[in-house]
C-alpha cells in the first residue's frame, strides 16, 4: 500500500528554554537506603524546534519538538554522590493543544558525568555508581503557557542514572523531579505547508538476525570483565506509524556465569541461556525505539530471574543494516548493554 504525498501544516518555531528542578532520590533498593540526604535540585538550558510535517512520522505524533539540553544537578547527596552535569537529547509529544497552552509527554536519553564515584577507600558508600560517566535516561510530562513570544514551563519527570552493568557497584540513581521554566522563542514561523515524502507502508513481517558483543562486571567489587556473545533472531512488524511489534528468539552466552557457584563444573554448551522475547516498536522513520520482555526457556544455573527486560534504540539503513544499543536487565537491575549489528531481510 503506497502512502502518496500529503499536505500538512506546521509551525517552525525554534525555542531557547530555562528550567530549575527539585526532587528526592528514590531508594529502590536497601542497599542504597543510606544514601539520600537532601532535595535533588538541578537546572537545565534547552534548545528545541518544530518538526515540519516533512516524515510521515512528523504527522503521525502531531508534529513533536525535538531537541537538546545541558544540565547540571545535585542527586540527594553532594558528599558521596557528588554533582551530576552533562547533555541530552529530548523529544515532547503534543497531547494536548490550544491557542495558549500546551500538554507534552517527554523523553530523553543522553550523557551524565559525575565527579565522586565509588571508591574502596576514599568512598566505600556509593554503592549505587561507580563510573565517572554513566547514562541519563528521562520520562515525564510538561505543561506549556504561551503569551506571544514567552512560555511559561510546569513539568514533572524522572531520571534514572547508569552504567550498565559496564562496572561495578551499580545499582543505579533514580529521581523523580518537579520543575518550573520560562520559554522565549528565538524563531516564529508563520503555518506553513510541508508536503510529506511518499513511503511504502510497512504491513507485512519482516525477518532478520542480530548478533550481540558485550561486557559486565559481577560482585564482588574490583573483579574482571567478562565477555557477552548474543544472537537475536527476529520478526518485526508495524501496525502503523506509530506502532509496531516484534518478537524474537534469543541465545546469551555470558561468561560471568561461570563466576556463579563455582564449585558446579561447567562448559560453554551448559552456560548458554535461550529465551523468547516479545517487544513494543516505536517507529520514527528509520530510528527506532524497543522495550519489550522476555522469558528464558533454558537457564540451566538461573543466575538471576527466568524473565528479562530490553528498553533502547536502533537505526535500520536503506541496506537492511541495523545498529542496536539496548540495556538488559531484569526487573530494572541492569544486566549488560546490547551492543549489536544485524541485518533485516526485505519482503
Amino acid at each position: 500500500m503506497q502512502l502518496f504525498g500529503v499536505n500538512a501544516q506546521s509551525n517552525y518555531d525554534k525555542w531557547l528554554e530555562v528550567r530549575g528542578k527539585i526532587g528526592y532520590l528514590a531508594a529502590h533498593s536497601s542497599a542504597i537506603g543510606h544514601l539520600p540526604k537532601q532535595h535533588a535540585k538541578s537546572i537545565e538550558l534547552a534548545y528545541r524546534f518544530q518538526t515540519k510535517g516533512s516524515k510521515g512520522w512528523h504527522r503521525a505524533y502531531n508534529y513533536p519538538t525535538v531537541g537538546v539540553a545541558l544540565f547540571v544537578s545535585s542527586v540527594g547527596n553532594r558528599e558521596i554522590l557528588g554533582t551530576y552535569s552533562g547533555v541530552f537529547g529530548f523529544m515532547n509529544f503534543p497531547l494536548l493543544k490550544t491557542k495558549h497552552f500546551a500538554l507534552f509527554g517527554k523523553i530523553g536519553a543522553g550523557l551524565a558525568y559525575t565527579d565522586k564515584v565509588y571508591n574502596s577507600e576514599s568512598n566505600i558508600l556509593n554503592v549505587a555508581i561507580s563510573t565517572h560517566f554513566n547514562t541519563r535516561i528521562t520520562f515525564g510530562l510538561e505543561a506549556e503557557f504561551n503569551f506571544r513570544r514567552n512560555a511559561i514551563l510546569l513539568g514533572i519527570d524522572a531520571s534514572h542514572y547508569s552504567n550498565s552493568a559496564i562496572n561495578t557497584p551499580n545499582y543505579g540513581l533514580n529521581l523523580p523531579f518537579l520543575s518550573v521554566g520560562y520559554a522565549y522563542r528565538i524563531k516564529e514561523g508563520s503555518d506553513s505547508i510541508a508536503r510529506m515524502k511518499s513511503q511504502a507502508e510497512i504491513n507485512y513481517w519482516q525477518f532478520g538476525v542480530v548478533g550481540i558483543l558485550s561486557a559486565k562486571k559481577v560482585f564482588p567489587t574490583g573483579g574482571k570483565h567478562f565477555t557477552i556473545f548474543g544472537v537475536n533472531i527476529f520478526a518485526r512488524r508495524f501496525i502503523n506509524h506509530k506502532v509496531g511489534i516484534e518478537l524474537s528468539f534469543d541465545s546469551f552466552m555470558k561468561q560471568s556465569i561461570f563466576e556463579f557457584q563455582k564449585e558446579v563444573p561447567k562448559t560453554q554448551a551448559d552456560i548458554i541461556q535461550l529465551g523468547v522475547f516479545l517487544g513494543y516498536i516505536l517507529p520514527f522513520d528509520k530510528f527506532h525505539l524497543v522495550t519489550g520482555m522476555g522469558y528464558y526457556v533454558r537457564d540451566k544455573y538461573q543466575p538471576q530471574d527466568f524473565v528479562y527486560h530490553r528498553v533502547g534504540m536502533r537505526y535500520v539503513f536503506d541496506n537492511g543494516l541495523n545498529v542496536n544499543l539496548v540495556l538488559k536487565s531484569h526487573w530494572g537491575r541492569a544486566d549488560y548493554t546490547e551492543f549489536g549489528i544485524g541485518y533485516t531481510f526485505k519482503k
